[in-house]
């Protein structure tokens, strides 16, 4: 398996769903965000369907709701190194029929995907605006996949409302200090907000995730918020059990 890996690479493991991916720390890893966005996400089983994952990184999103579906998962990512990662994790779950991996900018996306034939998007976006004054990695790879640097909600939104068939859906997970941003974002491109969830490190701590589920050309009102997700139980470094779950099964 040594084959399949570069420099500085290694294989992790989603346990819960037997999802091997190949991760670079000094590139990319995936963390509990991209988990929690792909159990959230809500897949038709029809082999007919497409969905695609925006941002994808290293893939984690797409790999791990590749369970979901029959139909096929497009992920698009922009950095080089991040898509030849997942296309290798890819092929090495044996899931090239089902998974395609597009090295390109967003802006391209209507050249891969036809426009209003899209079931399911997902999105995990970079969280922080790139702003003159803030402190931004060192790292270009991990800068990019955290400051909207190349690509900012109202760039991926417009690909959603583009790429989405009416009263299809879009996921996303973001932080809740910019909630209102992601709101205005999706209704201007007519996406509704219909479901939300809040993630918490453990009971007593604000919230640091949000999960939320748009539907394109949906009605107003009607939103729901969900049961709350805690990570850790009490003052420990234990996963709950909902955590547990999704990341090793029951």
């Amino acid at each position: 398996m040594d084959d399949v890996l570069k420099e500085n690479e290694r294989i992790d493991q989603l346990y819960s769903n037997d999802i091997k991916i190949i991760q670079n720390p000094e590139v990319f890893s995936f963390s509990l965000d991209a988990v929690l966005l792909a159990d959230f996400a809500r897949l038709p089983k029809k082999s007919a369907s497409k969905t695609v994952d925006l941002c994808a990184g290293n893939g984690a999103v797409g790999l791990f709701m590749s369970h979901k579906t029959n139909g096929h998962i497009y992920e698009i990512e922009l950095q080089d190194k991040l898509a030849d990662m997942a296309k290798r994790s890819v092929s090495l779950n044996n899931l090239d029929d089902k998974l395609t991996v597009i090295n390109d900018d967003l802006d391209n996306t209507f050249d891969y995907v036809e426009k209003d034939s899209v079931d399911v998007i997902t999105c995990n976006p970079p969280y922080f605006p790139d702003l003159e004054d803030s402190k931004k990695n060192p790292n270009p790879y991990l800068a990019i996949a955290r400051h909207e640097i190349t690509t900012n909600l109202d760039k991926i939104l417009t690909v959603c409302e583009g790429l989405l068939k009416t009263n299809a859906k879009a996921f996303f997970v973001y932080r809740p200090d910019r909630m209102l941003e992601l709101f205005d974002a999706m209704q201007s491109h007519n996406v509704m907000p219909k479901r939300i969830q809040y993630i918490y490190p453990r009971e007593g701590k604000e919230s640091n995730m949000i999960l939320v589920e748009g539907i394109k050309a949906g009605k107003n009102g009607g939103t729901k918020v969900l049961p709350p997700i805690f990570v850790y139980k009490d003052n420990s470094n234990e996963y709950t059990d909902f955590v547990r779950k999704i990341l090793y099964g029951e």
